[in-house]
């Protein structure tokens, strides 16, 4: 259902269909730009055709904004899952590469945020978006995706705290509203598509390693952005209790070789001295003596 607001913001479900874009759509975006982590522009057609006619296959996946956390839980699990190593036992040459919406600045951030080892566009413009038939929405959708290993919560507490440490690049990142999906092209045309219908509906990892040729496995565990958490707690709390008892160690043993420590030493030794005389005075008067023996003679 359409809501009332801008063309293309939906809310509520959404019934988007994931039919492959037709030769005419292609045409129409053949010539659109995209611009590399240096800003240089390319065509959207040269991203997926060979240079050298020999068939080949590109899996073009399409972000939300570079500070959402479930499509940078997306390309981790993604990329944990198809290595560039996986690619290269495929006996069709095929490659992965990322489009976001943000801008161009923002791309090393994100490689290294999401640890994706494949290439990474943009679409600043977003036409790409718009002529493909992906959508504008905020709906989070019915359930968290397998390919979540982070909660939602700690998804959106990284995406805070990149934002922060972002500065101006916070508001580089592209449209909130927009949400992406994943193209496979071959022989110059696309053979396979998923549109997102939510936030969190990027094509499931099995899914996308079937369309490769690879099996239907599950992405492998990764240690989590909350278990690193812990385990650094944990290991601070360590540190910082070494580091309290070696500063009383080294608090002692400097007390004790400075003149002042020596002298208070010493008033410590002859106060505990005097203490101890005075407590064994006090036994000593507490203690009876013999008995008095009275002799009565009579006159």
């Amino acid at each position: 259902m359409r809501a009332q607001g801008p063309p293309g913001e939906f809310r509520g479900g959404i019934s988007v269909d994931d039919d492959a874009p037709s030769k005419e759509t292609l045409e129409k975006v053949a010539e659109l730009p995209v611009l590399d982590v240096n800003g240089k522009p390319h065509t959207f057609k040269s991203l997926y055709t060979s240079n050298n006619n020999e068939n080949s296959r590109t899996l073009i996946i399409f972000i939300r904004h570079f500070f959402c956390g479930n499509c940078q839980e997306y390309l981790r699990s993604l990329s944990t899952s198809i290595t560039p190593d996986a690619l290269k036992s495929l006996p069709i040459p095929t490659k992965i590469l990322v489009i976001g919406c943000g801008q161009p600045d923002l791309i090393p951030m994100y490689a290294r945020e999401t640890e994706w080892p494949y290439p990474i566009y943009v679409d600043p413009s977003k036409s790409l978006y718009a002529q493909l038939g992906m959508i504008r929405t905020l709906n989070l959708g019915p359930k968290s995706p397998e390919y979540m290993q982070y909660s939602l919560p700690s998804a959106v507490v990284r995406a805070i705290f990149q934002s922060i440490k972002a500065g101006r690049g916070a508001f580089k990142g592209g449209d909130y509203w927009q949400v992406g999906g994943e193209f496979l092209f071959e022989d110059g045309g696309a053979s396979w598509c998923h549109r997102m219908k939510n936030t969190r509906d990027h094509a499931e990892i099995p899914e996308t390693r079937r369309q490769l040729g690879l099996d239907g496995a599950k992405p492998p565990l990764r240690k989590t952005f909350s278990s690193g958490i812990r385990r650094s707690s944990s290991q601070l709390q360590r540190r910082l209790s070494d580091r309290r008892k070696s500063w009383s160690r080294s608090r002692d043993r400097a007390e004790k070789s400075s003149p002042e420590g020596s002298m208070m030493e010493k008033v410590k030794e002859d106060k505990g001295a005097e203490e101890a005389g005075e407590r064994a005075s006090e036994e000593e008067a507490k203690t009876p003596g013999p008995p008095i023996i009275k002799n009565d003679l009579a006159a």
